[in-house]
Order: C-alpha cells, then sequence, then structure tokens
C-alpha cells in the first residue's frame, strides 16, 4: 500500500510540475523587420514561413523558452525585384542559409507580463547572442478548441553586420528592428 500511495504521489507531482507545449498559429502570428534606407527612410518587410514552438513552467506561460525556425527565402517587402536582391548572396544567401533560428538560452521577468528573452540567433551561418523584449498580452481559452491561447509580443534589433548580412557598401542601415506579434496554441 505505501508503494502504491508513493507511486500516486509522484505521478501527482510530475504531472502539476510538467512543462507545456505551445506552438504559434501561422494566421494569426507575424514576424517583421525594419531598415532604414538612404539614411532617410525606413523598409519594412515580413518572413511569411516559420515555425516557433515554445514550452512554459505552467499554463500561465511562465519562463517560455522559444524555438524559431524562420525561412530566409520567405522575406517580403512587397517590391518583388527588391526581395529576389535580398534572397541572393548580396544579403540571405538563401541557396546556402535557407533559415534563421533563434533559441531561447535564459528568461529574466522584467515586470507584470513583461520579460527579458535572451538567446542565440543563427542567421547566415553566424550563431550571435541577442536579448529581445517580451511582452504576454493575456491567455484566454478558446471558445472552438476549448484549449489555451497565449498572444505575445517580442521586440528588439540586431546590427546586421554582425551576421555578415549586406556587407557590400549598400545604403542601408545597420540596425535592423524586429516585431514579432503572435498568438500561440497550448498543444
Amino acid at each position: 500500500m505505501k508503494r502504491l500511495t508513493f507511486i500516486l504521489c509522484f505521478l501527482s507531482f510530475a504531472a502539476s510540475s510538467a512543462q507545456t507545449t505551445w506552438k504559434a498559429d501561422p494566421a494569426h502570428s507575424n514576424i517583421n523587420f525594419a531598415i532604414s534606407h538612404l539614411m532617410i527612410s525606413e523598409i519594412t518587410g515580413n518572413f511569411g514561413e516559420f515555425d516557433i514552438e515554445a514550452t512554459t513552467e505552467d499554463d500561465a506561460f511562465t519562463s517560455p523558452s522559444f524555438n524559431v525556425k524562420i525561412s530566409t527565402k520567405s522575406i517580403n517587402t512587397g517590391v518583388e525585384r527588391r526581395d529576389e536582391h535580398l534572397r541572393s548572396d548580396d544579403f540571405f544567401a538563401v541557396e546556402t542559409h535557407p533559415e534563421m533560428t533563434f533559441k531561447t538560452t535564459s528568461v529574466e521577468k522584467a515586470g507584470d507580463n513583461t520579460f527579458k528573452l535572451n538567446g542565440e540567433l543563427t542567421l547566415h551561418g553566424i550563431t550571435k547572442a541577442v536579448s529581445l523584449e517580451g511582452k504576454l498580452n493575456g491567455i484566454i481559452t478558446d471558445q472552438r478548441s476549448q484549449k489555451l491561447k497565449a498572444g505575445l509580443k517580442i521586440a528588439g534589433s540586431i546590427n546586421r553586420k554582425d551576421f555578415e548580412v549586406g556587407m557590400k557598401d549598400f545604403p542601408i542601415g545597420d540596425e535592423v528592428i524586429i516585431v514579432i506579434n503572435m498568438e500561440m496554441a497550448q498543444q
């Protein structure tokens, strides 16, 4: 009887401390960027193909850890000629580097529903540490699926030259601003 009680207590503890997995809904999520052009204007764009998964300590989206894969070929600035140039070896070299990835290394609580997300970004074959700011917009139970959904915004910037993207003398800024809006569904 003691053994059965121990097993039940262990299973109860394991279930209550299990991590939760979430996946981004691509129809309700986007990965956007902005960079200066000629130092007087800003060009914006997005990546249309990506896979974002998060694990959390609980249903409240505590201490999220992200694993992100983005297809570099899916870059879209609204101008096909520019997008083809961005896919070339001058910038993303999509044939050689078809995806960029981000993996969380640590998360620090910054305030109510805000956090600092530290991780490693691999872009153009180069991996560097980056820090982004995150905000949990809220969690609801979806009426259709009856699963939890979380809304988040993650933002920050990187220096494109750190990843050797666009190294020729192009009239663009070095800083790339990143804004990711996500609706994630608990799995």
